[in-house]
């Protein structure tokens, strides 16, 4: 495909190929000639040209197919324009001979095609330089037009439409005779003329002003019979045809020329246009005047739905503004329609005529209006309905009563109420609360108006009223106990008016539905008000007969709503729900057939409502409360079942009594028992299979039969992608809401009136149900399938047999609609058995099964065709014989091969595909090289389309199938995809896009391949490029839609081969397209671009200047500004999850590289709403004189441009708020400079780059705006990123302002945001949300300021008042979880701000005396005046936290405790919201918990009698100790030991928990909430006194510690069990106390044995508290110190003899567990701690020797010390000096005296022992003299640093206890001094050497001073000789290096201080020897002189420096 990358055809390489090569070749070489020739310099055009229109031509006369004529007229175009035009007139005239040409033979044809469409682009392209020639070849196509083929009709309509583009005004001499031929084309017999003569006619009126002017009827007329059995298609094209022209002739385009008596066309004209062609269809005269003289109705379902569309299109035309302000007539000539008597004649057509106004409304108000003008428009319908009810109730009042108003005259308004009340319902629902002031509007009184519509006499109107109503409670929350308190009490009142009972009940069924789409809820009391009323309704049903239907069906229906509330209110009421249906139910089956004696017609009538709806009550109560089911329940309910089924066959005899007055009755009754049944387990009725099967085969063959609904049966029944085959599904379209009403029969669709208990469903659109009738045959379907599989095997043939019995002897449509519903029912059966894996049965059952699937695989209906290929799929798949699926393809292979009828090869080659759907794949090569060989063949019979599009969807299911194993077959298959492509005229449409999907599941199957490199792969991917490029060209969008999925498909197995600057500008242009289709490809294709290349996606759209369909251009907003506007216009859930995934992948890709743009974006979407207030720019004013201002006043409206976006939904703006979240996410994980406002005012400044702290501003001012919303999801979306943006940036400093964070400016703005969430109106989850974010600003140390904490204070504290009014007295407007949601985010966001404040402040000694301060004149830190804010409500707040504690305690027992939850409920939760409660409590427990141990931390469990504290009601259980009974009294000990319990309790039951894993904030507050109380005595002393609940502790602590990898959850267990053993230490210390207190035993030299280990010294693993912390700290030393275990030494895991380096925290974990490990020895008794004291040393020392080694790495220094002191700690213990351990300790102390002596360089842990070991570990010999000998040893070292530490150590030695210090005096002291003495010789050099000196010199003083009184002296006398002998001479000391300098001063500075101490020594001294005593006077002499020079210095500096200094050192 290379060589026809050229300018000129390659003509040898071309003739080289075959035949189906060359055709492709040619259309790649015209792509490239397309794409290469605007570029190509024009002379190098010119040159060429004549060679280049040579081979043009000959592609021309070359017979080419429709993709390549369309590109060689485009070619053909562009050479000319490019190069020489001259010589076009010559083309132009070659084509007109080619189209004047008799040879009507068909291979002559597609040249002619292809002249045709020359015509038509070099027109377009070239214009009016061919004007000389218009007129002949307009001629010569309109004369070809009369003989022309249905190929040549379009495509000459095509050419004409291009004429036209490219004339414009030039062509207007032959307009009218265009106008002449497109008129007919209109109403074509193929569909493609219609849709081309469509679009000419759309052409044509851009110039032809007469179309929508004089000829404006008559074309209104053509257009309404082009709809008639129109597809969908023609219904898009003319309806925007005849759209467009009723919008010009309304408000014209361009200046008429005013003729007389003529006038400008008015919007009732034009409406009553449409209306004749609505109310009377596009019919001549004679034909509608012999329909109206028969009665009967000629407007056909196609005319009335494209009119329905053209209105819409119309609408859209001309646009929202011209909407807003002309609704109000718009809506009353819309209501003239559905109120028109020709309407309103036959139900079905009613029902029809309503959905149409419906889409009209909802298509137009729905889509085009801002939501302010919404809410006029939902006023201007309130005003309308308020209209019709007054004409209705003046009609009834009238006169008496016997004159009541006839059905007929209601039949007027009742359609008319119905639209509007659907339309009103739906806008108050997407509004949702932006619509509470139109609720609050009393001029409209909106409420009372649709309530009042409840009393309507007519049912459809009341229904609607109700739907409207349940649309305002799922809208506005609030109002759903509002509405069904006010509802529940007019029924109580009018109970005796049917209508009122009817409507009423109606209404709060509704609601009850309403609140399963409310998150919030309503009260349980609701439900106990609707089941009094039911029963209620029930009991007076007999008291009078004229509203006794009214009342039993009205009591069912709000019974059968209640269950959609769920099982925890229904298990209350589900006891008198049983005895309810009993009462409705005969007692037996016996007391059945004796009922039928008795009754009249209306007494059956009543009876079988009442049953009907008692069965409906079961069916909603198995839907919503399965868990309610139990056995013993439905034991109850099958004797029940067992009467209904029983009374099914009677109702024959019944109808035959009574006539028609009960068939309805007997039809829902039917229904309602075959719902039911189908919901149960089959086995539990199997006794009544017999009566069920026979009324199941009448109804589904019975000869009552007469129409089928098959679209709303077959369908669930079919695989979905085979639906494809039958055109545009449903689903897939914007307008199925009306196109369904041409599928659905007689019907007319499905209506609430159908079924009125279908209300309550869970649904966001009102519900469609189908006539009893269609529903039954439905029901039936369902019920059959399930029952059938646990039949015998002779039961099931016998009943197949009658099936294929009943279709063969039936004819016409009977026999139709039996085998549809024969078949579906069977179909369904499969669909069971293979879900649940039984079988079918033996060969008597397959063969009449198998019969009966292929007669309707042979049937005519498509549909019905599609469903047996689905069931013979099922059917393979239950049987799973091989030879069966073997016999059923060669049978398909046979009737392929003889059959000639087209719809016998279509239903038996879809069979081919779909036979190996469900047996994994196929498997056989054999096979599937025969399959695709039939499917080949007939893929190509041009002849039959449809033939060719069943078998190539065949085809593409096939390549699905086999997977790789058809990758032998791709070749052929790619070059037949292509072929049919190239030659499939535009006019088969099906075949195109069937031809899409195989060509989408072969690039599937070709998959990653498609990017290998050799000569295959790339033919078959320039296959793929041409084939999507045929399909992108189509003028079918279904098959464009195709083109991108392929591309897409593509792009993911090959991206570098897919070119994203041609594809995306192509996705861009399509978004905006009609078909839903497209728009989803489209946007499913971006969606996968943007993951990969977001940032070239943008680029390239941008290159897309401007769109005409777009309000907007790219320039502007960029594709991401186009998707949100897609966004907001869109309703598809699809759809927009597509567009929000796609906006998420293009902002984390290119958001933090744009910031400003996408913050600009998400400001604009937010801002583009039409409510001023919305978009009000925040503008905060501080007044001069620096007073405080309020909220209020901090915030101005200011116009502001509205910016690219206009009217966008709240969701819009919600997802925008999302966005701004997701921004500051990502930049989190970006550069730090984003949180830096210094740093990224240099970065900015240097390098031009951007960050969000550079945003704040804006930032803050969106979260205000959508805090301040009127829409609820906003507001929260808004205080949500209130709370992000809070928590991101209250660290945050501003630089030009030190001290200060850049938050402080904002205060207001946040104070201003926060206010209305507190309103007494606002919704509880709202106020939770502001809650939360008031907390987060509290404690974020942003504010000091009292005062202006003050006012954020005072919403907390308002919300806190709040919750201690309680539910009690709270309105009910919500669920009884709101208020515990509520009451727990109060709670929690004060225990956030308590907890924060004590962080902040616990480096603070008086913190906790700050707690209980009264006097409140305490000056302390910043944070204390917000922490004597909280003191005020601390009494309060401690109780209520309290309370919440243990209700969360008692909500997390097993659920085999659930009996001890009390009766009435919790604090803050009742018992019917167990279940609602709990996920508010285990949010909240964590934080309340750490500020209850905080606060009782501060009172040290002292109970201060606190009185009421504030409290307007009890909330503390009982259990806390605060019931006011006397006898429940407890004493102060009880109730503290109670809240210990509860905290302790709380804390160890949730970290034993399995599920705490992603909860480590929860594991950390508890954590520091029992550190919190383990530092008070009491607590500690409770612990210490139960060993047990000590051991608990730390065996949850250690499991933490093993599964938790946290270092701060890590030390937090550490110094958690630290505390826990000083809790047992204390308890022994005390009990060792008061035993010798006891006993006298002061003076004794024994200790009481207290402690663990007793007499035996054994401590027992599970029991011990000791050989807990011992496990605990082992495993804490061995995970970081592997090396300590001998198992795991020389292992892997312990790294050999590797270096383990730790950091800083792992340093700081090893020394907090040494220390609980040198604490052990002191909490046992002398026999326990003799037992644990080898462990413990034996790991301090491996812990030293590692640290000393410096295997530790760096951080080894920080151990040492701490290793030191906990070794000091163990040597001091008591259990060393005790009696009965103290030899057991000194043997072992001797052995580790031992140790250190074998370790050379362990002198300081050495020292250590010597100092505070028993003096019996080592003064014994030879421990002494080695002792000694190490000593002596480093002090001949000629390390200056070991020097230095050895005479420190020695300082420490000498100064210690006599025995211990005598013998190293003795020994070392000598060389001591005569080291000194050698130093005169040799003076330092360095500073190491001058510490050693000093350090030695300080050891010698600590010697002299260690010594008797009568030694003293005469160690002075050898000190002071060596300080003389260290000082200088004057003359050398100026010389001397710096440390001899410092070695002089220090020695002088020692003698100046020894000397006076001594001076008798010192004086005899000096006299002995004159040259010392010169030495020192010359050297003090020096000294002063020094000192008075430094003085004088000193005071000149005193002069410049200030008076006063700071004494606190800032820095």
């Amino acid at each position: 495909m290379e060589q026809a990358h050229s300018l000129l055809l390659n003509e040898e390489a071309c003739n080289q190929l075959k035949e189906h090569q060359r055709a492709e070749f040619v259309f790649e070489w015209l792509r490239f000639l397309k794409k290469i020739l605007p570029a190509t310099d024009r002379a190098n055009v010119k040159q060429n040209q004549k060679h280049l229109l040579e081979q043009l031509t000959t592609v021309l006369t070359s017979s080419p197919g429709p993709p390549t004529r369309l590109l060689l007229a485009q070619c053909l175009a562009l050479v000319y324009r490019v190069g020489d035009s001259l010589t076009s007139s010559l083309t132009v005239d070659r084509c007109n001979d080619i189209i004047r040409s008799k040879d009507d033979s068909p291979s002559f044809l597609p040249t002619r095609l292809a002249a045709v469409a020359c015509l038509g682009v070099l027109y377009e392209q070239l214009g009016r330089l061919l004007i000389n020639s218009f007129k002949e070849t307009m001629a010569n196509l309109l004369k070809a037009m009369k003989s022309a083929e249905s190929q040549g009709r379009c495509e000459i309509m095509l050419c004409i439409e291009r004429i036209l583009k490219g004339l414009g005004v030039s062509a207007v001499s032959c307009h009218r005779d265009i106008y002449k031929a497109a008129r007919p084309c209109l109403t074509d017999r193929s569909m493609g003329v219609r849709c081309a003569a469509t679009k000419c006619l759309l052409e044509l009126q851009r110039e032809a002003v007469f179309l929508w002017s004089t000829e404006l009827e008559n074309v209104a007329t053509h257009c309404f019979r082009a709809f008639e059995g129109s597809n969908y298609d023609v219904r898009v094209a003319v309806s925007k045809l005849l759209g467009t022209l009723l919008a010009s002739a309304l408000e014209p385009r361009q200046a008429i020329a005013p003729r007389p008596g003529s006038k400008r066309n008015s919007l009732e004209e034009v409406m009553e246009l449409l209306s004749s062609g609505f109310l009377r269809g596009g019919a001549g005269f004679l034909r509608a005047s012999g329909d109206m003289l028969k009665g009967t109705s000629s407007v056909s379902r196609d005319v009335r739905v494209g009119i329905t569309q053209t209105c819409v299109v119309f609408v859209s035309i001309l646009g929202g503004a011209w909407l807003e302000n002309h609704f109000s007539c718009l809506l009353s000539l819309l209501m003239v329609w559905v109120s028109h008597a020709r309407v309103t004649q036959y139900p079905a057509d009613a029902v029809s005529c309503r959905c149409c106004v419906s889409f009209i409304l909802r298509a137009t108000v729905g889509t085009l209006l801002g939501e302010k003008a919404q809410i006029a428009a939902a006023k201007e319908i309130c005003q309308l309905i308020s209209k019709q009810k007054r004409v209705v109730d003046a009609a009834l009042h009238e006169g008496n009563m016997e004159t009541r108003v006839s059905p007929a005259e209601v039949a007027a308004s009742q359609h008319v109420l119905v639209c509007a009340l659907l339309e009103l319902g739906s806008l108050l629902q997407d509004l949702s609360s932006t619509a509470a002031p139109l609720l609050q509007d009393t001029s409209i009184g909106m409420l009372d108006t649709v309530i009042s519509v409840l009393l309507h006499p007519s049912a459809s109107a009341r229904l609607a009223a109700a739907w409207c109503l349940r649309c305002v409670a799922v809208g506005m929350p609030a109002q759903v106990a509002v509405l069904l308190d006010r509802c529940a009490e007019r029924l109580n009142a009018l109970k005796s008016c049917p209508e009122a009972v009817a409507g009423y009940s109606a209404a709060i069924a509704a609601l009850l539905g309403a609140v399963q789409l409310c998150p919030l809820g309503v009260s349980h009391s609701k439900g106990k008000m609707v089941m009094t009323l039911a029963e209620d309704l029930l009991r007076s049903a007999t008291q009078n007969s004229r509203i006794s239907i009214q009342r039993t069906r009205g009591c069912w229906l709000l019974l059968s709503a209640l269950s959609t509330l769920g099982p925890t209110v229904m298990e209350h009421h589900l006891p008198r729900l049983l005895l309810l249906w009993k009462c409705a139910f005969p007692l037996s089956v016996r007391d059945v057939e004796n009922e039928l004696r008795r009754g009249d017609s209306f007494t059956w009538q009543v009876t079988l409502e009442g049953r009907a709806g008692a069965l409906c009550a079961m069916k909603s109560l198995v839907v919503h409360c399965k868990d309610l089911l139990t056995d013993d329940v439905l034991s109850r309910l099958f004797p029940l079942l067992s009467c209904a089924v029983a009374l099914l066959n009677q109702l024959p005899s019944l109808i035959k009594s009574y006539g028609n007055q009960i068939r309805n009755a007997a039809t829902v009754f039917r229904l309602r028992v075959y719902e039911i049944l189908t919901m149960l387990q089959p086995k539990r009725y199997e006794g009544n299979f017999g009566m069920v099967l026979k009324q199941l085969l009448n109804d589904l063959t019975g000869p009552e039969i007469t129409t089928c609904a098959e679209l709303n049966l077959l369908p669930s029944l079919c695989y979905r992608q085979d639906l494809a085959l039958l055109g545009p599904a449903l689903q897939d379209v914007d307008q199925h809401y009306i196109e369904e009403q041409l599928h659905c029969g007689g019907s007319g669709g499905g209506t609430l009136e159908y079924d009125p208990f279908t209300i309550f469903e869970k649904a966001q659109d009102v519900p469609t149900p189908l006539p009893p009738g269609s529903a039954l045959a439905a029901a039936a379907v369902q019920l059959f399938g399930v029952i059938f599989p646990h039949l015998g095997i002779q039961q099931k043939a016998q009943i197949l047999e009658q099936f294929c019995e009943f279709v063969r002897q039936l004819k016409g449509a009977r026999q139709q609609t039996v085998q549809i519903h024969v078949a579906a029912a069977f179909c369904c059966t499969l669909k069971c058995l293979a879900s649940s894996r039984r079988e079918l049965g033996s060969e008597e059952v397959q063969r009449p099964a198998l019969s009966l699937l292929l007669g309707a695989l042979e049937g005519p209906n498509p549909l019905l065709r599609c469903m047996a290929a689905e069931g013979l799929a099922r059917l393979v798949q239950v049987l799973n014989d091989p030879n069966f699926t073997v016999s059923i393809t060669l049978m398909s292979f046979d009737k392929l091969k003889t059959a000639r009828d087209a719809i016998t090869r279509t239903g038996h080659a879809l069979a081919l595909g779909a036979v190996y759907r469900y047996l994994g794949g196929i498997s056989s090569p054999q096979y599937l090289s025969t399959c695709v060989g039939v499917l080949f063949t007939l893929s190509q019979d041009s002849t039959s389309p449809e033939v060719q599009m069943w078998s190539l969807h065949a085809l593409s299911m096939v390549v699905d199938l086999a997977g790789p194993l058809y990758h032998s077959h791709l070749e052929a298959s790619f070059n037949l995809v292509l072929r049919l492509l190239l030659s499939t005229p535009h006019t088969h449409v099906e075949v195109q896009q069937s031809l899409g999907r195989c060509f989408n599941a072969l690039i599937t199957s070709m998959g990653p391949d498609l990017q290998g490199e050799g000569a295959g792969v790339c033919a078959v991917r320039t296959s793929c490029l041409v084939g999507c490029a045929v399909m992108q060209d189509s003028q079918d969008c279904l098959v464009q839609a195709q083109a991108i999925s392929c591309l897409q498909q593509l792009h993911m197995f090959a991206p570098g081969f897919v070119n994203l600057a041609s594809l995306v500008p192509s996705l861009c242009i399509n978004l905006c397209s009609s078909y839903l289709s497209l728009r989803r490809a489209v946007v499913a294709c971006l969606r996968q671009l943007a993951q990969r290349e977001a940032v070239e996606v943008s680029e390239h759209a941008v290159a897309l200047i401007a769109i005409e369909e777009l309000t907007f251009t790219f320039f502007e907003v960029g594709l991401e500004g186009a998707l949100f506007s897609l966004l907001d216009r869109e309703s598809d859930p699809c759809l927009c999850r597509d567009i929000q995934e796609t906006l998420v992948h293009m902002m984390s890709s290119a958001a933090e590289s744009n910031l400003a743009h996408w913050l600009k974006l998400c400001k604009d979407v937010l801002s583009a709403s039409a409510d001023s207030a919305a978009a009000a720019a925040v503008e905060t004013q501080q007044e001069e004189d620096g007073d405080r201002y309020d909220d209020s006043s901090a915030f101005h409206a200011k116009s502001e441009s509205s910016g690219p976006f206009s009217n966008l939904r709240w969701s819009t703006r919600v997802f925008s708020m999302e966005c701004v979240c997701r921004i500051i996410a990502q930049c989190e994980n970006g550069n730090s400079a984003h949180f830096n406002m210094a740093l990224a005012q240099e970065q900015h400044l240097h390098e031009s780059a951007d960050f969000l702290v550079l945003h704040l501003a804006d930032l803050i001012r969106m979260a205000f705006m959508a805090a301040t919303d009127h829409s609820d999801q906003l507001r929260l979306a808004g205080l949500q990123t209130l709370l992000v943006i809070i928590r991101k940036f209250s660290n945050v400093p501003e630089p030009e302002f030190p001290g200060h964070v850049i938050l402080e400016q904002y205060q207001a703005n946040v104070g201003a945001a926060l206010r209305p969430a507190f309103h007494v109106d606002a919704p509880p989850n709202v106020t939770a949300k502001a809650c939360q974010v008031c907390s987060a600003w509290i404690a974020s140390g942003v504010i000091s300021d009292l005062r202006d904490l003050r006012r954020v204070h005072q919403l907390l504290a308002s919300s806190l008042a709040k919750v201690q009014v309680g539910r009690e007295v709270s309105s009910q407007l919500y669920n009884e979880s709101t208020f515990t949601m509520e009451t727990l985010a109060v709670l929690k966001a004060w225990a956030e701000v308590l907890n924060t404040i004590t962080q902040i402040l616990k480096q603070y000694l008086y913190v906790w005396p700050l707690f209980n301060s009264r006097d409140g004149q305490y000056d302390g830190p910043a944070g204390a005046g917000l922490l004597k804010l909280v003191q005020t409500d601390l009494a309060t707040l401690s109780r209520l936290w309290l309370a919440a504690l243990q209700d969360h305690a008692l909500l997390t027992l097993p659920s085999q405790y659930s009996s001890q939850l009390p009766s009435t409920g919790g604090s803050f939760y009742t018992a019917e919201t167990v279940e609602q409660a709990r996920p508010h409590y285990y949010s909240a427990w964590a934080t309340i918990l750490h500020a209850t141990a905080l606060w009782l931390n501060s009172t040290g469990f002292i109970m201060v009698d606190e009185g009421p504290a504030n409290l307007s009601r009890p909330v503390t259980p009982t259990s806390m100790g605060q019931s006011t009974s006397l006898s429940s009294v407890k004493s102060p000990e009880d109730v503290n030991t109670d809240r210990l319990h509860l905290i302790l309790g709380i804390s160890v039951e949730f970290l034993c928990s399995p599920h705490s894993g992603d909860q480590m904030e929860n594991i950390d507050s508890c954590l520091q909430a029992l550190q919190a109380l383990l530092e008070v005595p009491w607590p500690r002393s409770k612990v210490g006194n139960d060993q047990a609940l000590g051991v608990e502790m730390l065996s949850v602590l250690h499991r933490l510690i093993v599964t938790r990898e946290s270092p701060n959850i890590q030390l937090a267990v550490l110094e958690l069990v630290r505390q826990i053993v000083c809790a047992a230490q204390e308890h022994v210390k005390e009990k060792r106390h008061s035993a010798e207190a006891d006993d006298g035993a002061a003076e004794k030299e024994t200790v009481p044995e207290f402690g663990e280990g007793r007499d035996t010294g054994g401590l027992v693993p599970g029991k011990s508290l000791v050989f807990g912390a011992l496990e605990l700290c082992l495993c804490t030393l061995v995970r970081k110190l592997p090396q300590l275990s001998p198992k795991l030494a020389g292992s892997p895991t312990g790294r050999g003899g590797q270096t383990c380096s730790l950091s800083n925290t792992d340093c700081r974990l090893v020394t907090s567990a040494l220390v609980i490990l040198s604490e052990l020895p002191s909490i046992c008794s002398p026999e326990g701690s003799v037992s644990v004291l080898p462990t413990v040393l034996y790991l301090l020392l491996g812990v030293l020797r590692e640290a000393v080694k410096g295997s530790v790495g760096a951080e080894s220094g920080q151990l040492v010390p701490g290793i030191l002191q906990a070794l000091r700690t163990v040597l001091t213990s008591p259990m060393s000096r005790a009696e009965k351990s103290r030899g057991a300790w000194t043997e072992l102390l001797r052995c580790v005296v031992l140790y250190l002596l074998d370790e050379v360089t362990m002198l300081t842990s050495l020292t250590i022992f010597l100092l505070y070991a028993s003096a019996d570990v080592t003064t014994v010999e030879p421990l002494q003299t080695r002792c000694i000998q190490t000593f002596r040893a480093s002090l001949e070292s000629k390390d200056p640093v070991v020097l230095s530490r050895s005479y420190q150590l020695l300082v420490s030695l000498f100064q210690g206890p006599a025995p211990v210090a005598r013998p190293f005096i003795l020994a070392l002291g000598g060389c001591l001094v005569s080291q000194l003495q050698e130093v005169e010789k040799s003076r330092p050099q360095g500073p190491a050497e001058l510490q050693a000196v000093q350090d030695a010199i300080r050891a010698l003083e600590a010697l002299v001073f260690a010594a008797d009184e009568t030694h003293c002296p005469q160690l002075v006398a050898v000190l002071l000789p060596i300080l003389i002998s260290l000082l200088l001479d004057e003359n050398a000391l100026a010389s001397a290096p710096a440390a001899s300098r410092s070695l002089h001063e220090f020695a002088l500075g020692d003698l100046m201080r020894i000397g006076p101490q001594h001076s008798a020594v010192f004086r005899a001294l000096m006299a002995s020897a004159p040259h010392m005593k010169a030495r020192l006077e010359a050297a003090v002499k020096g000294n002063q002189e020094n000192m008075n020079t430094k003085a004088q210095t000193t005071r000149v500096i005193s002069k410049n420096m200030p008076s006063i200094q700071l004494k606190f050192n800032f820095l």
